[in-house]
C-alpha cells in the first residue's frame, strides 16, 4: 500500500497575483509538492497510478465541473470542507496516496494549483527515468509516422530519451521547432528533421497557393 504524504511547510500562500509572466515562485512551490508526491508514490510503488489519477482530476474532471474547481481554488472555503469533497471524489476510486496528496494540498491552500503541480510532478518523474520532455511545434498536424520519425531523429541527434508533446502553431512557417527545457532547436538539428521540415514547408506553400488544406494526403 502506498504510504501517506507527510504534511510539509511551504511558502505562504496569502499573497497571490494574476500575471501573464513566468511565475518563478509558483514553479518553485509546485516543485516542492511535486517532489513530495513522487517520493511518497515511489516509496509505495504506485507512481504511475498516482500521476494518472492526479492528471485525470486536473485535466479531465475539474475543468468540466467549474463549481468544484472554484471551491478548490477559493481561500474562503475551509480546508475541512475541501477535505469532505476530496473524500467523496476519492471513495473507492483513488489510491490512498492520491487522496493524501489532495488533502495535503487542501490544508496548504494549494488545490487551486493542482494542474501546475501535476505538470511539475510529471516532469520530475521523467527526469528520474532519464527522460526529457520535448515540445514539437509544427505549422500543421503530423501523422503518426511523421511524429515517430521526428522523435527518433531528435533522440538520435541529441543522444537523449524524450517524452514528446506535439503542438500545432500555424505561425511556424519554417516547418518545425523543438523545445527541450529552455533550449529551442530548429530542423537543422538533424538531417531527418530538415527533411520533414522541408515537407511541411512544401505543404504550407501548396495550401497558400491552392487553398487546399488536406495536410495528411
Amino acid at each position: 500500500m502506498c504510504p501517506k504524504i507527510a504534511t510539509m511547510s511551504s511558502p505562504s500562500s496569502t499573497s497571490t497575483a494574476s500575471s501573464s509572466h513566468v511565475d518563478i515562485a509558483g514553479d518553485r512551490v509546485a516543485k516542492v509538492y511535486a517532489q513530495a508526491i513522487l517520493d511518497a508514490a515511489d516509496a509505495g510503488g504506485c507512481r504511475r497510478e498516482v500521476l494518472a489519477e492526479l492528471g485525470m482530476l486536473a485535466r479531465d474532471v475539474l475543468p468540466t465541473v467549474p463549481h468544484a474547481a472554484e471551491v478548490f481554488a477559493s481561500p474562503k472555503v475551509p480546508a475541512e470542507e475541501k477535505d469532505k469533497i476530496i473524500d467523496r471524489l476519492a471513495q473507492g476510486r483513488l489510491k490512498p496516496t492520491t487522496t493524501n496528496a489532495l488533502h495535503v494540498l487542501a490544508r496548504h491552500g494549494r488545490l487551486g494549483h493542482l494542474a501546475h503541480i501535476v505538470a511539475s510532478a510529471e516532469r520530475l518523474a521523467d527526469e528520474r527515468d532519464g527522460l526529457r520532455q520535448a515540445t514539437f511545434t509544427t505549422a500543421v498536424p503530423l501523422d503518426a509516422a511523421d511524429q515517430k520519425q521526428v522523435v527518433a531523429e531528435t533522440e538520435r541527434a541529441l543522444s537523449a530519451r524524450l517524452t514528446p508533446h506535439f503542438v500545432v502553431d500555424p505561425s511556424i512557417i519554417g516547418g518545425l521547432v523543438v523545445r527541450i527545457g529552455d533550449t529551442i532547436y530548429d530542423q537543422s538539428v538533424a538531417t531527418g528533421l530538415a527533411r520533414i521540415g522541408g515537407r511541411l514547408r512544401e505543404r504550407n506553400i501548396h495550401a497558400i497557393q491552392t487553398g487546399e488544406y488536406s495536410w495528411h494526403s
